[in-house]
């Protein structure tokens, strides 16, 4: 008899209290993923934008070296493409071919807001998701500190990134430049252009 109220004793299940503190380790333990897990795919977001800039940049590189035609270029037109961002309208940017070959997407041809897709503008892409183009900063001769709108092209045959725009204070064009992306809970993303052509995403 002792034996069967020894074992009965020993087989027993769970009690109220060792219940409740499991579930609540369960649900801090919960609680802690689903936060971490907001903030892993905001980053994961950051990082899939500044690679779709990236890849936009590469296809305006691409777009000017193969020579590209576009129909509503004069016949004097040298083949160039870019990407034009304006630090007031930060949830858009704008693709464009340089048909005067100013070097930039001129205001009067259509790179001014609100964006359509007309003269210079071959697209208008927009950044979505909250997430939003934080800064610009440029680096070239003399002091560039003052950037409202930045531009960056390609004209063939030269790989070479032709980068200016509004940036007041520098006296030649820019030889490199650092886009600062931004996300609703604070993620940052950078996309860094040289002169040189090379684009690097951090």
């Amino acid at each position: 008899m002792i034996k069967i109220n020894q074992k009965i004793k020993n087989n027993r299940g769970m009690s109220y209290v060792e219940l409740i503190v499991v579930l609540g380790i369960f649900s801090v333990l919960s609680s802690v993923v689903i936060y971490n897990y907001g903030l892993f795919q905001d980053k994961i977001d950051m990082k899939n934008l500044s690679s779709d800039i990236a890849l936009k940049v590469v296809e305006a590189q691409k777009s000017a070296l193969s020579g590209k035609l576009n129909q509503a270029a004069s016949s004097t037109w040298k083949p160039a493409y870019g990407l034009y961002f304006d630090v007031n309208t930060p949830t858009q940017f704008v693709y464009f071919a340089d048909l005067d070959n100013s070097g930039g997407c001129s205001t009067p041809v259509g790179c001014s807001w609100p964006y359509s897709v007309s003269g210079e503008v071959q697209e208008v892409v927009n950044i979505t998701k909250g997430n939003s183009l934080s800064a610009v900063l440029v680096t070239g001769p003399g002091d560039c500190s003052s950037v409202t709108g930045f531009s960056v092209a390609f004209t063939r045959p030269d790989s070479v990134a032709r980068m200016g725009g509004n940036v007041a204070g520098c006296t030649s064009e820019v030889t490199y430049a650092e886009i600062t992306l931004l996300s609703t809970k604070g993620a940052t993303a950078k996309v860094k252009l040289y002169a040189s052509g090379r684009i690097q995403v951090n």
